[in-house]
């Protein structure tokens, strides 16, 4: 990884003191069998009609079942995918598939399946996918980092700039999470590797869950007009997957290497503002996806 960040700036436009939203998705790991194609359309059916947009942190795609992949298993193959052009298949069908909700996704950013395509495979399936999505449905997704910045951006009436933002640091993740402290660990080490983050939102090891941190800082209060003392609270999330692979726990590589179930789904995150006196309050935290 390079040390740049790619800035994303999405302008979200609500009213003082109402939720802006946004899906954090990752580990859709969309063209595998084990993938919950019916859960994943359920969560961007409501997000269509509640026009929450979406962003993914990695592994939008699973790409393991290519010629000469060590990964590949004849089980974890769909059908439809099972052909001599099996790269090709995923990218034209995952278009086919995620076409009704194109106006949806604003960024999609890599995982450690996308990138061990580009390294083996020499070909960049995830831009190719975007690419053709933006052509065909005259959108503008972005394509995100492995890891990277999105500065959420929302008007804000009675403002002297008119504008708010939030910013959010993201990381696909890397490791295994650990059995016994499901990541936390990674959120931990985020606060001292990332600084002026409103929000860490952290994929990869298949957990669902979020926490509130807190912070002794000194910030510009622009009602005032003077730096004064602050606590100020970060948001930080680990996105579930949609690939459900403990099934019955009877076999399997996942049984194998004595995982255990993991929750299914991703989160949404809220964005809640509100004047008292000279200052704003915002508060941010996320949930997951209601039951559909």
């Amino acid at each position: 990884m390079t040390a740049t960040k790619k800035i994303t700036s999405n302008t979200h436009q609500i009213d003082l003191g109402s939720n802006k939203r946004l899906a954090i998705l990752s580990d859709l790991h969309w063209d595998n069998p084990k993938c919950d194609w019916v859960l994943l359309k359920k969560h961007l059916d409501y997000c269509k009609k509640e026009k929450i947009k979406v962003f993914v942190n990695g592994d939008f795609f699973c790409l393991m079942q290519g010629k000469g992949d060590k990964r590949g298993s004849k089980s974890d193959i769909r059908q439809i995918h099972n052909n001599s052009k099996y790269l090709d298949s995923i990218v034209e069908t995952a278009v086919e598939w995620f076409s009704p909700y194109a106006e949806l996704f604003t960024v999609i950013g890599y995982g450690n399946h996308e990138t061990s395509i580009i390294k083996y495979q020499e070909t960049d399936i995830l831009q190719r996918f975007v690419d053709i999505m933006n052509y065909q449905n005259k959108t503008e997704i972005q394509t995100g980092g492995y890891g990277g910045w999105v500065n959420l951006v929302y008007k804000m009436p009675n403002r002297a700039n008119g504008f708010f933002s939030s910013r959010m640091k993201y990381f696909h993740g890397s490791g295994g999470g650990g059995i016994v402290n499901k990541g936390a660990i990674n959120l931990t080490r985020a606060l001292e590797m990332y600084e002026g983050m409103d929000i860490f939102a952290l994929g990869h090891i298949h957990e669902n869950y979020a926490r509130n941190d807190v912070r002794d800082t000194f910030e510009y209060n622009p009602g005032k007009r003077i730096h004064e003392q602050k606590l100020k609270e970060i948001h930080q999330m680990i996105t579930g997957t949609y690939k459900e692979e403990y099934g019955d726990g009877s076999k399997g590589w996942h049984i194998e290497r004595a995982a255990p179930p993991k929750p299914v789904g991703g989160r949404i995150l809220t964005i809640d503002v509100m004047r008292s006196g000279d200052n704003y309050l915002k508060q941010i935290d996320s949930v997951r996806f209601p039951l559909l």
